[in-house]
């Protein structure tokens, strides 16, 4: 059993690309935690995905021996988060979860705003933060600056921050001497009844799920019998170790480490994230505060472009369940689609990598419909619906009011932008809240915003108007009313229901416009008319007219009476629309992708 004053829990947090991963791969190469031989880059981030976009999705651990200058050996638990505002609750459980935090800022681009929401995190769970400015080594570095700023909004001296460069190593072994010196050891309690917290699980198609915790009080060894506080669930401790490169085995794991538990569970929903682990025998009174559901916030249909392809998609999404417990699904149907699933996700980032995890590792090709929000309804009887797809909002008649998602958003930008920045949130129905000056040159600007405005091209276009150089970061903060209303798209009398969706009132003509313009591109002539509209209830608000292709029957009439052509034509018109009624319009699926990317 180790010493608690020899152990350090501790987690990186940064903002994208600021280097997290690349420091955790110098501290494992330092501390001698990779084998010879088996070290690549972004050792940590082992999905192909996390290695090509630059992030971290899913979080790891990881435990190193240390040998510091002062003689004792410290084990060092590394709890790694993902980088990304979609799993920020992820975030504060592996925080939870530490002691103290290495803060990552990068010399060039300085404090972004998801760096102020980590670090908000790590203050709310009371941890000892060691800010760290990485890539000193970069032409464009100005560390000195970025030093004044970290210590304005954290405190301590400018000049006691660490400056490394991660790439290189420069100055990497001052980080592990600042966790250890810096860093207090866990308070730990073995005397106390058993609560573990579980901050991250995954599913081994062999031994079931494998929990990563954290033990705060207490101890467990192998054939305890647990019991899951939130879920309920009671298990069988089948094996418990440490996590390293490969999962190492140990008898007992006490108050103060970390490590892995198996017990045989089945599947992921059964041990949450947060969830904490206690004693059948001798259970604690109190579950260790934090827990939550991690509650989908952006919602969208997804059908095979192949219809056979059905049960595979369902196999598909039943074997991502095990892994990721905040996806959910379940089955719907689509007049226009067929068969496919209504699927939630975290947010935007989260919906992509699932999609596009689908599509490597099942090779399913999707048709994906426009991304939703769930709206709460008021009926005109005070009954409250949650919605989550535009079918199944009911009659205008019966609805009281709707209420939609509202986040507050922090928005960290060079001074000379905030001008087009507040046209855009102006423009996405976003309301000001107050503004923050960061240093001389950049300033925080916070606002709430409907989340269904933001869950479709916001960021790009927050990208662009500031030339790259603003971030964004937001959290779900409350629901509040608005003026929504349902915008259908029929296609010759027929409601297109995956093209439906939900918008403010002021904005339906532009989206039944746009909508109906790009479909009108699209769809490809038939041998009969095709009328494309957008309609609120029975009220069309925007029509367009795809003509037929018309063949020419008057070709052989050389002269002769009028009233024969007369004769032809009518016959032509006749036949067209009998064609009309009895004939279907096939909607391509590039429709259903152009409409997500239709410019604001």
């Amino acid at each position: 059993m180790k010493d608690p004053k020899y152990i350090r829990n501790f987690s990186i947090i940064a903002h994208i690309d600021h280097g997290k991963s690349t420091l955790a791969d110098r501290l494992l190469e330092l501390t001698g935690s990779v084998p010879e031989g088996k070290m690549v880059d972004q050792i940590l981030d082992d999905m192909e995905l996390e290695r090509e976009r630059g992030i971290t999705i899913k979080s790891h651990a990881i435990k190193m021996d240390y040998d510091a200058p002062d003689g004792n050996i410290y084990e060092l638990n590394l709890i790694d988060t993902p980088g990304h505002v979609d799993f920020s609750y992820e975030v504060s459980r592996s925080l939870a979860a530490c002691e103290g935090a290495i803060l990552v800022v990068d010399a060039a681009q300085g404090i972004e705003a998801q760096t102020v929401s980590n670090i908000y995190l790590a203050i709310e769970n009371d941890l000892e933060i060691i800010p760290v400015i990485n890539k000193i080594d970069m032409a464009a570095a100005r560390p000195d600056d970025v030093a004044e700023k970290i210590a304005e909004l954290i405190g301590g001296e400018a000049d006691e921050i660490i400056r490394i460069s991660a790439r290189t190593g420069k100055n990497v072994d001052q980080v592990l001497d600042a966790i250890v010196q810096n860093i207090p050891p866990p308070q730990a309690n073995v005397q106390k009844l058993l609560r573990a917290l579980i901050f991250d699980s995954y599913y081994d198609k062999y031994r079931g799920v494998v929990l990563y915790v954290r033990i705060i009080d207490g101890s467990i060894i192998k054939g305890d019998n647990i019991k899951l506080m939130a879920s309920g669930k009671k298990y069988e401790v089948d094996e418990l170790g440490y996590m390293k490169l490969e999962l190492s085995k140990t008898d007992e794991l006490v108050a103060g480490e970390v490590g892995y538990i198996m017990a045989n569970i089945k599947e992921v929903r059964d041990a949450r994230v947060g969830d904490t682990i206690t004693s059948t025998n001798n259970t604690a009174k109190e579950p260790l505060p934090g827990y939550k559901d991690a509650k989908p916030m952006v919602f969208s249909g997804l059908y095979p472009t192949n219809p056979d392809d059905f049960e595979n998609l369902r196999t598909a999404l039943s074997k991502l369940r095990l892994n990721d417990a905040s996806l959910t699904f379940e089955p719907e149907s689509s007049a226009a689609l067929g068969f496919g699933f209504r699927c939630g996700f975290l947010g935007m980032l989260h919906m992509e990598i699932t999609q596009e995890r689908l599509f490597r590792e099942f090779a399913l090709d999707l048709i994906t419909t426009v991304p939703n929000v769930r709206y709460k309804i008021i009926t005109t009887k005070s009954k409250k619906l949650w919605i989550e797809r535009p079918s199944d909002l009911p009659e205008p008649t019966n609805i009281e009011y709707i209420e939609e998602p509202i986040v507050r958003a922090e928005v960290i930008t060079p001074h000379e932008f905030i001008g087009v920045i507040m046209e855009l949130v102006k423009v996405r129905r976003g309301k000001y809240r107050e503004t923050e000056y960061v240093d001389p040159n950049r300033v925080l600007l916070r606002f709430d915003i409907p989340l269904a405005e933001i869950i479709f091209d916001f960021f790009d276009k927050l990208k662009t108007v500031s030339r790259g150089y603003a971030s964004l970061d937001y959290e779900f903060l409350e629901y509040r009313k608005a003026d929504l209303v349902k915008l259908d798209v029929l296609v010759n009398g027929d409601v297109v229901d995956a093209l439906s969706m939900i918008v403010h009132s002021e904005e339906t003509y532009f989206w039944g416009q746009k909508i109906v313009s790009k479909l009108k591109e699209l769809i490809p002539r038939q041998l009969f008319e095709v009328i494309i509209q957008a309609a609120i209830g029975k009220r069309v608000i925007s029509r367009a007219r795809v003509a037929p292709l018309r063949k020419d029957v008057t070709a052989k009439c050389y002269g002769g009476d009028i009233s024969r052509k007369r004769k032809l034509l009518e016959k032509q018109k006749e036949g067209k629309k009998r064609m009309k009624m009895v004939g279907s319009v096939e909607i391509p699926q590039e429709a259903f992708f152009a409409v997500l990317k239709i410019e604001r």
